[in-house]
C-alpha cells in the first residue's frame, strides 16, 4: 500500500458513515446507474427531480408550439400561454379556453399525450419503488466495551429495534478489520469473521446485547490496548438482516465501529430495573451509556 501526502487529480471524494477516501480511475455511469441514484436520493431531492423533469418537457413542447402555431385562445407570441397549454394537455387538465386549430399543433399535441402518459407511468413507478423499499429503525450503541462477562474477556455492543414490529430471524454478521503484513513486507487490510455468542434472533422486538468473546482464536486477543487498537487501524463491520413481520420483506442495515468507538474497561449501565410491586422498568435511556467496571480484575486490558 503506496502512502500519498495529497489526494490524486481527478480524485473523488467518498464519505461513508465516519470514513472519507478518495477514488479515482473509477468509470461512472449515470445514465445507467440513475434508478440506482433516484432511489438512494432524499424524498425532496427525488420529488424536486420528478418536477424539474415534468418543466423541462414542457418547456420543450411550448418552445415547439411557438414555432409550429395554431394554438386556439392562445394570445399572439406569448410563450406563457404556450406553456400553459403544454401543462393542460401534459396533464390531462383540458380546459377547453386553448385548443390546437392546426393540423401541425393537433400533431404536436398528440405527441405530447402519448409522452405525457409516459412520463406519468415512469414517475408513478419510480414513486411507488422508493415508497416500497423495506426500511429499519435500528440503533447501535454509540460506543462498543470490552469487558468482563463469564470470568473471559468479551466484546459487547447493543443493537436495538425501534419499531414497534417484529424482526423475524434477525441476523448478525460482524467482521473484524485489522491492519497486517504481508510475508513480503507490504500492509493491507485483513478481515476476520467473528464468532458471536448468539448471532440469531427468531424475532428482534426491542435490544440486543450482542458479544463476541476474545479467546485464543479472536482477532482481538493480542490487541491488549487502545493504543493496540489505534495501531492495528482497527474497524468492526456489523451487518444486521430479517424479515419485517409487517411487509413480509427482508430488511437489512449495516453500521461499523472505528478503534476510538470501543472502550476498554467498562460495561453498559442496566436498562432493565425491578420495581418493588415485582415488576421490571426497560429505561432506554441506558441504551448508550457505559460505566467502568469495578467488578472486573486488575489488567483488564491485557489478554488472559
Amino acid at each position: 500500500m503506496t502512502s500519498l501526502t495529497t489526494p490524486p487529480k481527478g480524485a473523488r471524494k467518498v464519505t461513508q458513515q465516519d470514513s472519507t477516501f478518495y477514488v479515482i480511475g473509477d468509470e461512472r455511469h449515470p445514465i445507467r446507474d440513475a434508478y440506482h441514484t433516484f432511489l438512494k436520493a432524499p424524498w425532496a431531492v427525488s420529488i424536486a427531480f420528478i418536477a424539474a423533469a415534468f418543466f423541462a418537457a414542457n418547456l420543450v413542447f411550448a418552445g415547439i408550439y411557438m414555432l409550429v402555431g395554431g394554438v386556439g385562445g392562445a394570445r399572439d407570441n406569448s410563450f406563457f400561454d404556450m406553456l400553459s397549454f403544454s401543462v393542460q394537455t401534459m396533464g390531462t387538465v383540458g380546459y377547453g379556453v386553448m385548443h390546437p386549430d392546426s393540423h401541425g399543433a393537433n400533431i404536436v399535441m398528440i405527441i405530447e399525450s402519448m409522452v405525457g402518459i409516459i412520463v406519468t407511468a415512469l414517475a408513478t413507478g419510480l414513486v411507488f419503488a422508493k415508497f416500497s423499499r423495506p426500511t429499519t429503525r435500528v440503533a447501535f450503541s454509540k460506543s462498543a466495551v470490552i469487558t468482563q462477562f463469564e470470568g473471559k474477556r468479551t466484546l459487547i455492543f447493543r443493537v436495538g429495534n425501534r419499531r414497534g414490529n417484529v424482526i423475524i430471524e434477525a441476523k448478525l454478521h460482524v467482521v473484524i478489520v485489522v491492519t497486517a503484513q504481508t510475508a513480503e513486507g507490504e500492509t493491507f487490510y485483513k478481515a476476520h469473521d467473528i464468532k458471536l455468542v448468539r448471532d440469531r434472533q427468531v424475532g428482534m422486538t426491542r435490544g440486543w446485547t450482542v458479544m463476541h468473546t476474545i479467546d485464543e482464536t479472536s482477532p482481538l486477543f493480542a490487541i491488549d490496548s487502545p493504543d493496540g487498537m489505534k495501531a492495528a487501524e482497527l474497524e468492526i463491520f456489523i451487518s444486521l438482516t430479517g424479515t419485517d413481520d409487517i411487509s413480509m420483506q427482508q430488511v437489512h442495515t449495516i453500521h461499523h465501529y472505528l478503534d476510538g468507538d470501543i472502550v476498554c474497561g467498562h460495561r453498559f449501565v442496566d436498562q432493565l430495573r425491578p420495581l418493588p410491586n415485582g415488576e421490571f422498568l426497560l429505561d432506554l435511556r441506558n441504551f448508550h451509556v457505559t460505566e467502568p467496571d469495578t467488578s472486573a480484575r486488575p489488567g483488564l486490558g491485557s489478554p488472559p
